[in-house]
């Protein structure tokens, strides 16, 4: 690192005018939130505003430093002291590396805390950044944990279909174990639980808006959902074809059509957020906001390395997955990249959109909590027609709505649970389902007492 190129203080580095001996915490916490996320450095014997000022003894600074970081850390990061001379003056460069034992504590004056890093600063770790520390520690992910969930209380209906229609392959129930989502003992593991027609996860939810303009106003349509992680993808793509424009173009024997956005790369975009979001965020959920002229989708938690997407060459960013076990699933299903980053690819899928220009680009974003893309809308629509693809204005009665609703919170609910829940007779819910597929509301799939229904609105 040259010294001349430093001209802040920033996530990677920390300037200091002197060691506080007696204060080692004003310096530790840094070793700690470095060492617990990208890796840093701490120079002595700057000021804050990035002038040299030097140190009087420097092999007395390494030794102090090594004691303050063997009482006062746990465990031990791995660190490199390295002197520097400039202009006659002695720095010393306090070099911490990511660590893989995390989390990393400071101990001192009867404490156990463990920081981060944010932007400038080293905070102490919330509650949902330190499960996330334990679990890096332990060389484990969220999707890998076991849950107290049991496989044969369990239906994976929806996957089995899925991966029927994606692979042209029968499912097999020893594919629960040999992906990952089901655990040596017999039950699911996280990612098995998303996974369940009856998701278990409370957080796996998506909430969709469209909304009136270019600004967060006024709603023209929203809805949420929750549950199997597939449902969710399903959802986000109906959503969005019922509440964007698709145009075409006359041709000689025929016509073109034109969306406003690239489906694959509206897919590839879903798939990202739902696979690499932080699940250990109980609260959260995934974001899908449509505007006049984009769509923007937003999960819970930042790069899963601690770096700025923004601050990267997309085509250098490793694939690195939060949630290993949903991205193979997803693979195999062929819903995703199997190697790189799909971010190229809804660069690509945009790019071929007719009426692309350089300032459509697709755009991502990251925070250490968030990460968000946004896809701009093609800028050649032709030939739209008066509500294309939106079923907004179909007319449903209440109980048909209500049927909807069941429908929503469990997918694979059979007409005859419906007719008890809403206590009608099983001909009427039989009538109504038949009249909702007819104006295509609603379709169903797979084996009538084994199957499942998907809205298309």
């Amino acid at each position: 690192m040259k010294l001349e190129t430093l001209i802040a203080e920033c996530t990677a580095y920390d300037f200091k005018l002197m060691l506080e001996e007696r204060k080692p915490k004003s310096w530790l916490k840094s070793v700690s939130a470095f060492a617990n996320g990208l890796g840093g450095s701490l120079f002595f014997g700057i000021d804050n505003d990035g002038v040299i000022k030097g140190l009087d003894d420097v092999q007395g600074v390494c030794e102090t430093i090594s004691k303050k970081i063997r009482d006062y850390m746990d465990p031990l990061p791995d660190v490199e002291m390295i002197p520097q001379r400039i202009n006659d003056l002695d720095i010393l460069q306090l070099k911490v590396y990511d660590g893989h034992y995390t989390p990393y504590y400071y101990i001192g004056d009867g404490q156990h805390i463990a920081f981060i890093r944010i932007g400038d600063e080293s905070v102490p770790a919330s509650p949902e950044q330190m499960v996330r520390l334990v679990l890096k520690g332990s060389n484990r992910t969220f999707d890998s944990l076991n849950t107290d969930y049991k496989s044969e209380e369990s239906s994976f209906t929806i996957l089995a279909n899925t991966f029927k229609t994606r692979t042209n392959q029968e499912w097999n129930k020893k594919y629960l174990l040999s992906f990952g989502l089901l655990g040596s003992n017999g039950c699911l593991t996280n990612a098995g639980a998303l996974f369940t027609d009856d998701c278990l996860l409370s957080q796996s939810r998506l909430y969709c808006t469209r909304w009136d303009g270019q600004e967060k106003d006024d709603a023209i349509n929203d809805a949420e959902f929750s549950g199997n992680i597939l449902l969710l993808l399903r959802e986000a793509m109906n959503f969005v074809k019922s509440n964007t424009k698709r145009g075409w173009e006359k041709l000689p024997n025929g016509r073109k059509n034109k969306p406003e956005y690239a489906e694959r790369a509206i897919l590839e975009t879903m798939v990202n957020h739902l696979i690499h979001r932080d699940y250990t965020v109980m609260g959260g959920e995934v974001h899908l906001d449509i505007y006049d002229n984009r769509i923007t989708v937003t999960s819970p938690g930042g790069m899963y390395n601690g770096a700025l997407i923004q601050d990267l060459d997309i085509a250098d960013v490793s694939s690195e997955r939060r949630n290993p076990i949903l991205a193979n699933v997803m693979a195999q299903l062929d819903y995703m990249e199997k190697r790189g980053s799909g971010l190229l690819r809804i660069r690509k899928e945009t790019k071929a959109l007719d009426g692309y220009r350089d300032e459509l680009q697709p755009v991502f974003k990251s925070t250490p909590t968030q990460f968000q893309t946004t896809i701009f809308a093609s800028s050649e629509i032709s030939h739209v027609g008066d509500n294309v693809g939106d079923m907004s204005e179909t007319k449903l009665t209440e109980r048909q709505q209500k049927i909807l609703n069941l429908i929503q919170t469990s997918p694979t609910i059979t007409g005859r649970q419906m007719s008890e829940t809403l206590s009608v007779s099983q001909r009427t819910i039989e009538r109504d389902l038949a009249a909702m597929q007819n104006i295509g509301v609603l379709r169903h799939e797979g084996k009538d007492n084994a199957g499942f229904w998907i809205i298309q609105y």
